[in-house]
């Protein structure tokens, strides 16, 4: 697989975490914790499928459990401590912090064999990060002190989601369908911290099911393996930097389904992600 089709495969789960917030409104009132276990075994279950039939389950057998607990601490850890920050501080600023995960891709990938970081690649995740901050924020802010244990927390998952997916560029032998286990790993660790925290509910309408699988088919679901593939085969920078698209284009989502409104910080942040996606392209050049 060449590098080009390899990111281009990757950039699929961003468009398919772009549909992430519209699906999960539609899957209320599940708690989030419930909802992870649900989509993570919808997801994790279809992978071993395709396993199956593609005859590589005799290739999960011999993967190291190491590379099972990385998987799983990735995947699991970075929801896991995303929930946690959004618990504990306003969602707009905690969802910010926890965004600086494409940045934070673009910084670590400098620290790989074959891999040279620019300042065409800075400039372009910080100008991504300027776009999605408009977006997240709404032109306001409230970085309370008050809000400190929630904001570390935001942070840590920054740099889980960050590392998980820079120190999987390491792990480029192991097959993408080993991301099957660590799902399915998701989805019971989720689960029990659901029966502990959380009270069991499910939809209520149609729409509340179909969303449901929509999201562990989706976003939560075959988002995972493109994004294992581009990670290890793509350009990693490129695909940081452009994975600030995704909070614009789940908002472009949510007002073609008339759940939200548009605005001109849209119409600035579109520009602003739209340049630093060409600014980090024209660095590879």
């Amino acid at each position: 697989m060449t590098r080009k089709r390899a990111t281009a495969i990757g950039f699929t789960a961003v468009l398919l975490w772009s549909f992430l917030a519209l699906f999960t409104v539609g899957s209320a009132p599940v708690p989030p914790l419930q909802l992870n276990a649900i989509c993570f075994g919808i997801g994790g279950t279809i992978g071993l499928i395709w396993t199956h039939f593609s005859g590589g389950l005799q290739q999960l057998r011999v993967i190291s459990w190491k590379v099972y607990v990385f998987g799983t601490v990735g995947i699991f850890g970075y929801h896991a401590l995303y929930f946690s920050a959004l618990r504990l501080a306003p969602a707009a600023e905690a969802g910010l912090i926890a965004y600086l995960w494409p940045l934070l891709i673009v910084l670590f990938s400098g620290l790989l064999p074959g891999e040279t970081l620019r300042r065409g690649h800075l400039a372009g995740g910080l100008l991504g990060f300027a776009g999605a901050a408009l977006i997240i924020l709404g032109g306001g802010a409230d970085f309370s002190a008050d809000n400190l244990p929630g904001f570390a927390l935001a942070i840590a998952c920054a740099l889980t989601w960050s590392s998980y997916s820079v120190l999987s560029r390491k792990l480029g032998d192991v097959p993408t369908a080993s991301v099957a286990v660590f799902c399915l790993a998701s989805a019971v660790l989720s689960m029990a911290l659901h029966l502990t925290l959380e009270t069991t509910q499910w939809p209520q309408t149609q729409i509340g099911w179909l969303s449901v699988l929509a999201l562990g088919l989706g976003p939560v679901g075959a988002a995972f393996y493109v994004w294992d593939i581009g990670v290890k085969q793509g350009d990693i920078q490129l695909l940081g930097t452009s994975s600030y698209a995704a909070p614009l284009l789940s908002t472009l989502v949510l007002i073609l389904a008339g759940v939200a409104d548009a605005s001109w910080p849209l119409a600035a942040a579109a520009l602003l992600i739209t340049g630093g996606a060409v600014v980090a392209a024209r660095a590879n050049a």
